[in-house]
Order: C-alpha cells, then sequence, then structure tokens
C-alpha cells in the first residue's frame, strides 16, 4: 500500500503535470495495490469536491482514472501552522503499515515548514520518502539551509529532488548512446568536439506565473537545473555502474569543474534579456513588462545565453553554449554537438560553401530523436559533396508508447530508484557556480536586453558565439 501525500494538490503543477502522469500510471496498472492519493491545501475544497476536480481536469484529456479518483482525500490546512499536522497524522493513522512518499509541489518557501510539521508529528519516518520540486532555493545559502532541514528529516537515500527534465526519454538515452556504444567515445572530447550547444526554447510567456516567475527569472528557473543537467550528461565521465551514486559522482565533478566566473567574465560571456511585444503564429503579444503584475521596471531576465567551459583534459577549450527564453522563436529542447571540419579537403561542395561539420543534434521537445549531419556525394558526374542528415525517430523506431517524464519520475519514487534525481552536494556546486553571476547582474545598472517575441532573442546572443567563430543552430 502506498500513501501518496501531495501538497500543492489544486495548483498549477499538479493539476496540469503530476495528476495527469498518475491517472496515466493507473490505466497502465502501474499504480501500486492500495494506492491513494492525499491532497494537501487550503481553500474551499473538501474531498468530495477534490475528486470532482480531478475528475473534472482528468476529463478534459479524456483520461479515466477511477481508482485515483474515488480513493482520493483531501485535507485543508496551512502547511505553515505545525499545529495543522494532526489533521493530516490522524488521515494517515489508519494505515500506519503503508509507505509514504510526500510530494511538494509548492513554492520552495514552504520546504522547511512543511519537513518540521511533517518531523513533529513523526511522519518523516523511514520509509516514508519526499519530493522537492524545483526550484530548489534562490541561491547557495538558501539551498544549503533546504537541504540541511529536510536531512535532518530524511535522509539522503529518501530524498528525491526532482529535475523533470531528466525523466525525458531522450536525455537517458544519450547515456545509452555514449555508454552502450563504441562509436562516438573516441572522437567525444575536445580533439574532435568544435562546440556544444544546448537550447530550451519556449513560445510560451509567463502565462499564470508571474508572480513567482517575476521573483525567479529565466537563471534560477531554467539555467540552474535544467540546462545544467543537460550539460552534465553530455559532458560526465562513463560511471562504473548505473547505480545512482555512480551516476550522481559523474555528474557532481563536471559542475564542479565548470570555470567559475567573473565580474567581467559576466559581461562578456553571458546576455540576458527580456522580451518585448512581438508575434507568435501571427498573434500579436504583449511585452513582459505589461504581463498583469509586472512591474513596469522589472529586469527580470526571460532569456539567458552564456558561454560555460569545462577545466578537464577532456573538454579544456570547447565552448559549451546555453541557452533559454521564453516568448522565443519555435519551441524546442536540443543538444548539438558539433565536431571539426577535415584538416584539408580534396572536394567540390555544392554552393562552393566549404565541407559543413559533422553534427549530432539530440532533440527533446518538440520530437524526440537523432539527427547526425555527415557530407555525402551529389548524385551525377563529378565529385561534389553536401550535407545530408541521418534521422532516428524515437517514436517510429520504438513502436511501445512512451512514458511521459513525471510519469517515470514518479514511477522511480514509488519504487525508491533514485538515479534521475540530484543529490544534496551536486545541488549546492550548481548553486556555487551560479551565484556569481546573478550577483554580478544585481549589481548591474544595466537592464535586461531587450528583444522581440518572436525571435531567438537579443542581437547580442548572436555576438557571443560569433567572438568565437560559431553560430546558433538556426544561424548555421
Amino acid at each position: 500500500m502506498l500513501d501518496f501525500i501531495l501538497f500543492g494538490a489544486v495548483g498549477d503543477l499538479a493539476l496540469r503535470k503530476l495528476v495527469p502522469a498518475l491517472a496515466a500510471l493507473e490505466r497502465g496498472g502501474r499504480l501500486p495495490k492500495g494506492f491513494r492519493l492525499i491532497g494537501v491545501g487550503r481553500g474551499e475544497h473538501q474531498t468530495e469536491g477534490f475528486r470532482a476536480l480531478l475528475a473534472e481536469r482528468l476529463g478534459e484529456d479524456g483520461i479515466a482514472a477511477p481508482q485515483l479518483i474515488g480513493e482520493a482525500v483531501f485535507v485543508n490546512m496551512d502547511v505553515t501552522r505545525t499545529q495543522d499536522y494532526g489533521a493530516l497524522a490522524e488521515v494517515l493513522i489508519g494505515r500506519s503499515d503503508c509507505d509514504r512518499v510526500y510530494f511538494l509541489s509548492t513554492p520552495p518557501g514552504l520546504f522547511l515548514p512543511i519537513v518540521t510539521g511533517l518531523q513533529e508529528h513523526g511522519l518523516a519516518a523511514p520509509p516514508a520518502r519526499i519530493v522537492l520540486e524545483k526550484p530548489l532555493g534562490r541561491d547557495l545559502s538558501s539551498a544549503r539551509a533546504i537541504n540541511n532541514t529536510v536531512l535532518r528529516a530524511f535522509d539522503e537515500s529518501r530524498i528525491y529532488r526532482i529535475d523533470h527534465y531528466l525523466g525525458k526519454e531522450t536525455v537517458q538515452n544519450v547515456l545509452a548512446l555514449r555508454f552502450g556504444n563504441v562509436l562516438f567515445e573516441p572522437l567525444w572530447r575536445r580533439e574532435w568536439v568544435s562546440d556544444v550547444q544546448i537550447t530550451i526554447a519556449e513560445t510560451l510567456g509567463v502565462g499564470n506565473r508571474t508572480g513567482f516567475y517575476d521573483a525567479t527569472g529565466a537563471m534560477r528557473d531554467m539555467v540552474q537545473s535544467h540546462l545544467l543537467q543537460l550539460l552534465c550528461i553530455l559532458a560526465m565521465e562513463a560511471p562504473i555502474s548505473i547505480d545512482a551514486d555512480a551516476i550522481r559522482d559523474e555528474k557532481l565533478k563536471v559542475v564542479r569543474a565548470l570555470r567559475p566566473f567573473t565580474a567581467e567574465d559576466v559581461r562578456v560571456k553571458t546576455v540576458r534579456g527580456q522580451y518585448r511585444a512581438g508575434a507568435i503564429d501571427g498573434q500579436a503579444v504583449a511585452s513582459y513588462l505589461d504581463e498583469p503584475g509586472v512591474a513596469a521596471d522589472s529586469r527580470t531576465e526571460t532569456f539567458v545565453a552564456m558561454k560555460a567551459e569545462i577545466d578537464t583534459w577532456r573538454w579544456a577549450g570547447v565552448p559549451f553554449y546555453l541557452r533559454t527564453g521564453k516568448r522565443m522563436a519555435a519551441r524546442a529542447a536540443e543538444m548539438l554537438v558539433r565536431f571539426r571540419t577535415p584538416p584539408t579537403s580534396m572536394f567540390t561542395v555544392a554552393g562552393n560553401t566549404g565541407l559543413t561539420p559533422n553534427a549530432l543534434l539530440i532533440t527533446l521537445q518538440p520530437d524526440e530523436g537523432l539527427k547526425m549531419t555527415v557530407m555525402s556525394k551529389v548524385p551525377g558526374d563529378g565529385m561534389r559533396l553536401k550535407p545530408v542528415s541521418l534521422s532516428l525517430d524515437f517514436s517510429e523506431a520504438f513502436k511501445t508508447p512512451r512514458m511521459e517524464a513525471y510519469e517515470r519520475l514518479l514511477l522511480d519514487v514509488m519504487e525508491s530508484r533514485l538515479r534521475l534525481f540530484m543529490r544534496a552536494d551536486e545541488l549546492e556546486a550548481a548553486w556555487a557556480w551560479v551565484d556569481p553571476i546573478l550577483s554580478a547582474w544585481d549589481a548591474d545598472e544595466e537592464a535586461p536586453r531587450a528583444y522581440s517575441a518572436g525571435t531567438w532573442g537579443p542581437a547580442a546572443s548572436s555576438r557571443l558565439t560569433a567572438r568565437d567563430g560559431n553560430l546558433w543552430r538556426e544561424e548555421l
């Protein structure tokens, strides 16, 4: 039996991602026997109203989840009041031999009172596990405070710091690609790789997350978590096994090898932007400063581009370009590894453009797949070459249904698998690298650079790569 206690159960993330993921697990027969969803939150909701809300939300997606809805319970409480945890304990005490998972789908400012309340009411004892949704703090100091508090109640083996990008099938396929094949490993290094690009672009604006986003920004929301995790997967050395700590040990080495930023580095090697009015898919969209709840003088960045460098023997001298933004030209999450060109060429190239470097494009969204660019002979007389792509579409290659990221991660939590979750030292190392950048931005009187919605960000982003003689993928 398993009680899944969801804090923030009527919030956006819970209803948009977590509840549908649990319903999909039920549909696939993957929920444990005796599974019970316990929603925790404030407002007018009681159990029957919560069940009706779940049915309405899932009905919009055409999903039936009778077990999930029928067994659901709601506990109306103020999570900042320790005495309110007695109500939660009453719901749980009837199944005292039941396994428990606490999922904190709340702002990070509530992590500490929630963990304290659970501990003081004896609800954190093993084998109970806790899941923490990002962002895990605002800086190194607050991340350490969260870690220290949670570690007093739960040992590291029962803490799941979630980053849903690690649950994507393609991200895990990078491990298979690199360490399950011999083809790429000899080339996966500075002698043969020209540059690496990681992009997570969204066409959406801030939506109904204005309050959260304006206090957070793209660096904290995306770079410190998603982009750094993708960088680690690409750059890490081969783990000694597939065990959780073996993988996390290697990721930690990458983060610790990232070259720290000086104030001058921040000025030259980072670009922060903020979208202005423009058009997405032919529809006019407002400026970030005109979004409801955003201050007219807000300096929150909605776009970040940066050049990161890893000081290891494998990667020294190879630029890793990271980029993320809202209201951009297309929705995309991808990793591009560009290889060096041959030192000389005996061929004529179509269009006289010179040899196009081999490149491996790994796409996470909107589609999942791999694309390898190679030079090939143009049919006909002569030996003219042109670039062609060898593509692998995962949905075509594997006909079995694919699990969404949150489905996989929630299943891993229920089955006590930590491989796809961050460890405390990994989280703190990431914040230690990001903090100097945020501090330099705070000290800079210049506002983020403006870019029109529906574009690929400020022009300074192109100059960032051009200084090294490189281009972003859409510019190639």
